[in-house]
Order: structure tokens, then sequence, then C-alpha cells
């Protein structure tokens, strides 16, 4: 199938993320967790290839040059149009990562213009006069602005991506957006014509991004969160770029046990820990401890729980408690003692049986499928907007595995995943 779109997510929740919107059109979707050793026959692709890195907060450097070596890859397997994908509450510094890979894929692109669009409507992220709301509150008003590894402080994307970037920034904002894409290519033009080369778009509703999609479809280059790349595939089936197939993939049925690994401090992730342990059998995790100890007692515990029943080890914690642990051991250690641990028992719990796996935050997710040897995945149903169910093999096994971002879903968010899947 011709490959129209290669997308580069800078973790791997949001590119499971991506590649469940894309799925949505029914056109085959290919997730790749990092950059592919092998070349792909163009005959081979997907209609969509999504690569999945984990560089968000990685070095400027280190991120530059991982997410080139995606753009080459998908290059020379056919694309020609290009997507970069970052989280839709913009999680950056004011060194990067999001502005200097930008510039980089415009470079390699050719692309003299490209949109910055982190809005995702669905789930309560919208862009208005340039300023980014979760919910009803501004970013900086949000839980986001105890973000540990990215906190964010400032509300105005304007602000916030202009120190990434060489090029200037500029806004078209809602009263543009709300004329139509004809309007908003003009205004597009007009900015262009004054050398703003980086354009944040305003977007507060669905209409918006069809609108924002249909003006910058041409563009070489575009950039922003998954839901406006979700507009993409209508437009592609429009023109006659692509069909449907008439058959939609089958997917696997996956038996064994199930469990939750969590990584994540955000606001809803806590209450969908606290929700869940409840229910099940479950531990905490403390990175101090972790530090000084290692998994072993984590680990003995997994193995004196009943090997069918379902269970959650997890790190969430308080902003307070997170800030004392990263006062301990510096906040870059503090995150990696929780990513290394959460990786053994994962890898302790496929070996006592368990084969369906959610796991909730970014890096840890990045990390996991990293340690349970995971290269590609095949997208299933949604358990919540942005949250699908992934399948692939471990050990020569399937496995099912629900990657989801810290702010996804609602409390019930466990619980309701595996009766996704049990009813899928």
């Amino acid at each position: 199938m011709t490959l129209l779109l290669g997308c580069i997510a800078d973790d791997f929740t949001g590119a499971t993320d991506l590649a469940a919107l894309l799925a949505r059109s029914g056109l085959p979707v290919s997730l790749r967790i990092g950059v592919p050793r092998e070349k792909r026959a163009r005959s081979e692709t997907s209609a969509f290839e999504v690569i999945a890195l984990k560089c968000r907060t990685s070095p400027v450097e280190t991120a530059v040059e991982q997410t080139g070596q995606a753009l080459e890859w998908l290059r020379q397997a056919g694309a020609s149009r290009f997507f970069w994908k970052y989280c839709s509450t913009f999680d950056s510094t004011a060194e990067g990562n999001i502005g200097p890979v930008a510039e980089m894929l415009m470079a390699k692109t050719g692309a003299a213009q490209t949109i910055y669009c982190p809005a995702f409507p669905e789930n309560g992220r919208s862009v208005f006069m340039g300023h980014l709301f979760v919910g009803e509150q501004l970013l900086s008003e949000s839980p986001m602005k105890d973000h540990p590894l990215t906190p964010m402080r400032d509300s105005s994307l304007v602000r916030l991506l202009a120190p990434q970037v060489i090029g200037a920034v500029g806004l078209a904002n809602r009263n543009i957006v709300s004329k139509g894409p004809t309007a908003l290519r003009a205004k597009l033009a007009e900015l262009s014509d004054d050398a703003i080369r980086h354009v944040i778009v305003d977007a507060v509703c669905d209409d918006d991004l069809g609108t924002i999609a249909a003006a910058s479809f041409d563009m070489p280059l575009l950039t922003g969160g998954s839901a406006i790349a979700g507009q993409l595939p209508r437009l592609y089936l429009e023109q006659g770029l692509a069909t449907l197939p008439r058959q939609r993939q089958a997917l696997p049925k996956v038996a064994g046990s199930p469990i939750v690994l969590s990584g994540s401090c955000s606001a809803m992730t806590r209450r969908q820990v606290a929700s869940y342990a409840g229910q099940v059998a479950s531990l905490r995790l403390d990175p101090v401890a972790l530090a000084e100890g290692g998994t072993a007692a984590a680990c003995e515990w997994l193995r004196r729980q009943p090997a069918d029943a379902p269970k959650l080890i997890y790190a969430t914690a308080e902003p307070e408690e997170v800030r004392r642990a990263q006062e301990r051991l510096g906040r870059e250690r503090a995150g990696q003692v929780v990513e290394e641990a959460l990786s053994e028992i994962a890898r302790e719990a496929f070996h006592h049986g368990a084969r369906r796996f959610v796991v909730a935050g970014g890096e840890t997710s990045g990390a996991i499928t990293q340690a349970l040897g995971v290269t590609h995945l095949t997208i299933g149903p949604e358990i919540a907007p942005g949250v699908p169910w992934t399948f692939t093999t471990a050990g020569g096994e399937a496995i099912a595995l629900a990657l989801k971002s810290g702010n996804f879903g609602d409390e019930t968010f466990f619980t309701d995943a595996f009766h996704r899947l049990e009813t899928a």
C-alpha cells in the first residue's frame, strides 16, 4: 500500500495515541518501536507508518539525531509527507525538544513553514488565542505545572516555542480559523511573507481541526498532537489517494493474567491508581528504597501472588512525595530508578504468566516495551480516546499492551481496559 504519511512520535504513549486516531479511518496503521533496523520494501508499508521514539526528555542533540534517523527510514519507505507528534500538553523545556526537532525536520523536508497544533478537544485540550487549556484550566494552572520532568508554568504556546527555535513564531487565532480553510490558508501565506515559519494555530473543537487540516494538507511537514493528524485520513480518502481495505485485520485473543504497571504521577493517574488499588492486589514502589535495595522485594511480592490474579504495581505518588524523592536522588536519577525497576518487574511478571499489560506513563511505557523486546505493534480497539489496546509477541507468545499517557482516561480506566479487551 502507498505510504501516505510518515509519523514520528516523541514517546511511546503518544505514538499509540496517534496510531489509534489514524486507525479510526479503517486504513492500515503500522506502529514501530524505535527506528527499525531493517529497510522496508515500499510494497510492505502501511498507509500510515508511526515510529515511536523515547526522546521527549532526552538531550536536544539526542532527540534531533534520533528523529533524523526516523525521518530517513520513513523516506526510504516511500513517505513524502511527515508528521511530528508531541504531547497535547506541549511537554517541553525552554531548550526543547519540540522546536529543535521541528526545525531539523523542516530543513530536511524542505518545509518553508509548519504549524503547531497540540489541541485535542475530545480529551479536553484546546488552544485559544495561542494559550493552551487543559479542560477549563490554563496549562499553567493545571496539574501539569507540577510535572516532575517538564513542569509547564506558562500557557502561551508562542512564548513556549520562541526560545526553542531560530525562526520567528506567529499565531493564527480562532477568529481566522472560524472563517474556514481559505481564510486560514491566506493567513498562513501572509505570515510566510513576513518570514514567520513557525505558526501556532488555535483549535477549540473538532471542526477547527478539520479546517486546519484542510488548510495545511499540502505542507510537507505538520506538527502537533494526535487529533490534528486524525483529520488527515478523511482528506486522503476524499482525494482518492487511498481506498479502504475490504476487511479489517483480525486481532489475536490474548490469554494470561492482567497487570497494571504505573510510573505516571499525573493527577488523573493518581485517581486511577487509587480507584484500582482498592480492587486488586497492589504494591507501591518507593524510588529511594529502590535506589538502595533494588527490585528484589517487589519481585518476591509478585511471585507470592496467585498467577492468574490481577495486580497493580505503581510508583505513582503525590507531587510533594515526588519532590522529596528528587531531592534525595536528583530529578533524573529518581525517574531512571523507577523506569528501570518497572522494566525488571515487567519481565518478572511475564515469566510469572502476565500477558495483558496496562502501562501508565510515557517514559514508563517506553522503558517497559523495550524491556519486553517489543519492536512492532498492531493497533486494536480504543479503551478511551487516544488509548488503544495493541498486540504483539514477546518470547514467542502473544501479549496485549495498553500504553496510557498520564492524563488520559477517567478514574475507572484500568478496569475498563481489561473489560474492553475481553469484549473486543
